[in-house]
């Protein structure tokens, strides 16, 4: 397999999701893969070609997202020449170029409930008919469809096709967000940083910094494993000191302090202020400011609480200015005496050497 198709991950319910599709692809009937974006549907859909009797033959993938409504029928069954404007000449469709190898359909949610009739037929009976014509032609195509849509739901209020949907799931794969795919982000993305740090020609890979990987573990990755290559890469890339770990990560590139205004039609509308407590009467500010006994007991807590995020903030900080201390002071709005305190209150200083 070349490097872009590699099944990094050791968790489970990563593991579980592969061996289903490995155990159903000698099968010669239709598959449903469902995961959120940025899953690894479409290197669920390879595998389950791969490893089949037809592996010698097309893998022909076709997103049903990215074509207009009027179109998909033409690029899925073909067309002869004259069937509608523009169309000069025949043109096979997916079906006929898939012919005894698998077809891949990304984004199955979106079809029209046409193409879904004419795929149901498709399915059935193992035949397609082009577009201005009346002759069917006999395929022998293996159909896997991936989508992030509850279809059942959909089947339900009228919006895709029942009996398609009972046609397409004679197995069906759920792949797991990376959320729960439990110590597979460190894996991941110490292989996606070794990969990049061989792109860039660095002698050797430093690792991350122990706070910046507990930021990779502690994110919600909604793009994701696509997500995580991208935030690990740019990582990598922007890092000027091979010899360093590194010591910052932004998960959000478009995070910048010159982002562009929205325009003010785009700008939402501000919501009413919340009445001030200044508004009630001076007995009552006085009966607010004193806290009640079982505010007191939380205290501790919430010392605890501010010293974690104030560690946080001083130790991204840091990371983030290459832990030069007085560009990191600046940035805090701290004196150099200040930032100094707060790196050996926290232990930072020892934990960097």
């Amino acid at each position: 397999m070349e490097r872009e198709n590699q099944f990094i991950g050791q968790s489970g319910a990563f593991l579980d999701a592969v061996e289903r599709a490995s155990r159903a692809a000698p099968m010669s009937r239709p598959v449903l893969v469902i995961g959120e974006r940025g899953t690894g549907k479409e290197l669920i859909a390879e595998r389950l070609h791969r490893l089949s009797s037809r592996w010698d033959e097309p893998l022909v993938t076709m997103n049903c997202a990215a074509l207009p409504e009027t179109l998909i029928e033409a690029e899925l069954f073909g067309h002869e020449a004259g069937a509608f404007t523009g169309a000069t000449k025949a043109r096979v469709g997916r079906f006929e170029e898939a012919d005894k190898g698998t077809l891949f359909l990304d984004e199955l949610g979106t079809l029209s409930m046409g193409a879904q009739e004419r795929l149901l037929r498709a399915v059935e009976y193992g035949e397609v008919t082009r577009i201005g014509s009346s002759r069917p032609i006999r395929v022998d195509v293996r159909i896997v469809a991936a989508t992030n849509d509850d279809l059942p739901a959909l089947a339900e209020s009228g919006e895709f096709r029942a009996d398609l949907l009972d046609r397409l799931s004679f197995e069906v794969i759920t792949l797991p967000p990376l959320r729960v795919r439990e110590g597979d982000v460190g894996v991941l993305a110490e292989y996606f940083a070794r990969r990049m740090a061989a792109e860039l020609d660095w002698h050797s890979w430093p690792g991350f910094a122990n706070h910046v990987m507990g930021q990779l573990e502690d994110y919600a990755w909604p793009g994701n494993v696509r997500e995580l290559r991208n935030v690990v890469e740019r990582a990598v890339y922007r890092w000027d000191n091979p010899e360093a770990p590194i010591a910052h990560v932004q998960f959000d590139p478009f995070d910048s302090p010159w982002k562009p205004i929205a325009p003010s039609h785009r700008q939402p509308q501000a919501r009413p202020a919340a009445p001030s407590p200044a508004s009630g009467s001076a007995g009552t500010d006085n009966a607010q400011s004193a806290p009640a006994p079982s505010e007191l007991e939380h205290v501790d807590d919430l010392r605890a609480a501010v010293d974690a995020h104030e560690r946080a903030i001083v130790e991204h900080a840091l990371g983030k200015h290459r832990w030069n201390q007085r560009q990191t002071a600046k940035a805090l709005g701290l004196s150099y005496d200040q930032l100094r305190h707060a790196i050996k209150k926290h232990g930072l200083l020892e934990e960097s050497e």
